[in-house]
C-alpha cells in the first residue's frame, strides 16, 4: 500500500498531510520520512484523497466548513479508536473536558488514557482532539502547541 504525502499551508503554519490508498493517515506538523507530492493529478485514490483533505481543510480555515467527510486510513489501538470516533462526534465551537470524552466511551476513569489517546490523534483538526480541554476549563495541551490550540478555538467561535 502507498502512503504519500502533500505539503500544505495553513493559518496555523505548514501542514503535511499523509494518505493511503484507504484514506487519510495523518496531518502533521513535521515533514514525514516518505514521498512528498509537489502537485497532485487526483488520477489515483491517494491523490484524490490528498487533494480532498487539502480543499476541505482549506474551507475549514476559511470559516466555510464544520465538519469533514474524507475517507480515514487510522491506526490505532482499539482504546485509542475508541477515543477518536467519540472526538469526531464533539460539535464544531464547542468543547468537552477529558473526563467527558472518558464518560462517554464508558470507561470514566480512564480520564488519563483518553489524554494519551487524544495527543496520539494523527489526523487533527479532521478528528477535533483541539476541542478537548482540562475539566477546570483550562485549556489543557496540544501537540501543535497551546497557541495553535487557542488559534483553533478562537476560529471557530466566530
Amino acid at each position: 500500500m502507498e502512503k504519500l504525502q502533500y505539503q500544505i499551508q495553513s493559518p496555523i503554519g505548514q501542514l503535511y498531510l499523509v494518505a493511503s490508498d484507504k484514506g487519510l493517515q495523518g496531518i502533521f506538523w513535521n515533514k514525514q520520512n516518505i514521498k512528498t507530492l509537489k502537485a497532485l493529478d487526483q488520477e489515483q485514490p491517494v491523490e484524490k484523497t490528498l487533494h480532498a483533505a487539502a480543499a476541505q481543510l482549506a474551507s475549514y480555515f476559511s470559516g466555510q466548513r464544520k465538519d469533514f467527510d474524507i475517507p480515514l486510513d487510522l491506526e490505532g489501538t482499539t482504546f485509542q479508536r475508541k477515543v477518536w470516533g467519540e472526538l469526531s462526534k464533539i460539535p464544531y465551537g464547542k468543547t468537552v473536558s477529558y473526563s467527558d470524552v472518558a464518560r462517554k466511551i464508558r470507561n470514566p476513569k480512564a480520564v488519563r488514557a483518553v489524554g494519551s489517546a487524544n495527543g496520539k490523534n494523527p489526523v487533527c483538526i479532521v478528528v477535533p482532539c483541539h476541542r478537548v480541554i482540562a475539566a477546570d476549563g483550562s485549556i489543557g495541551g496540544y501537540a501543535g502547541g497551546i497557541r495553535i490550540k487557542q488559534q483553533l478555538l478562537a476560529l471557530e467561535q466566530k
